[in-house]
């Protein structure tokens, strides 16, 4: 949590714009008449305020209480509203049971590790009505080469970011704003194993092609 509020502390709104499938996902909530929707790991709130505007009923979770106070007040300025909890997405959510329509998490479940990422998506299982709709963004898994030390090397342009692995799938950036913060892997294999209690509608690669974007329905 102090690594989050740090980050929101100093570059406050992380993102200004809605993640890129937004307005699609929108469209599809929409059609299916969903109407309470939860943004688990809602960060300072650019999905939470783009689905405001749709009318929908928005829900906010999030374990920084910096990221929370950005939202707030970002819909107040936007004279919107939305109903906000502070905590972490990895233990039992404070909604009960058969709650939300749809659950969306973006840039989120994945910074955990596999054990605790599960018992998120149980959670979402949970709380999600029989047929709740799920948008899901997870790190794609990538070859990466490693050094004896067990530090991968990635560049990206002119950038150079190190990692170092923790664990199977697990990896730390050990530099930057993201120092420390765990990263687990997903491919579309572990997907579909993980997520086993939702009938996957969907999986495609972000525009990046770093995280791919799941669809997916509760099967109960």
């Amino acid at each position: 949590m102090k690594q989050w509020n740090r980050v929101f502390k100093k570059q406050g709104k992380l993102f200004l714009e809605p993640q890129e499938d937004m307005f699609k996902i929108a469209a599809i909530f929409k059609k299916k008449k969903v109407k309470k929707i939860l943004d688990l790991g809602c960060g300072s709130g650019r999905q939470v305020v783009f689905l405001a505007k749709k009318d929908f009923s928005v829900y906010g979770f999030d374990i920084a209480e910096e990221g929370i106070k950005i939202a707030k007040e970002w819909l107040n300025n936007e004279g919107l509203e939305a109903d906000f909890k502070i905590g972490s997405i990895y233990k039992k959510l404070p909604y009960l049971d058969n709650f939300f329509d749809a659950v969306i998490s973006t840039h989120a479940i994945h910074h955990g590790r596999i054990e605790d990422i599960r018992k998120a998506i149980g959670e979402l299982y949970r709380v999600l009505k029989p047929g709740g709709l799920i948008f899901i963004n997870l790190r794609k898994r990538r070859i990466r080469k490693y050094d004896p030390k067990n530090l991968i090397i990635e560049k990206r342009g002119k950038q150079k970011h190190t990692y170092k692995m923790i664990a199977e799938r697990t990896y730390v950036p050990i530099e930057g704003d993201e120092k420390g913060l765990i990263h687990y892997l997903f491919d579309k294999k572990q997907i579909k194993k993980e997520f086993k209690d939702f009938r996957i509608k969907k999986i495609w690669l972000s525009s990046t092609g770093r995280h791919y974007c799941l669809l997916g329905e509760v099967k109960k």
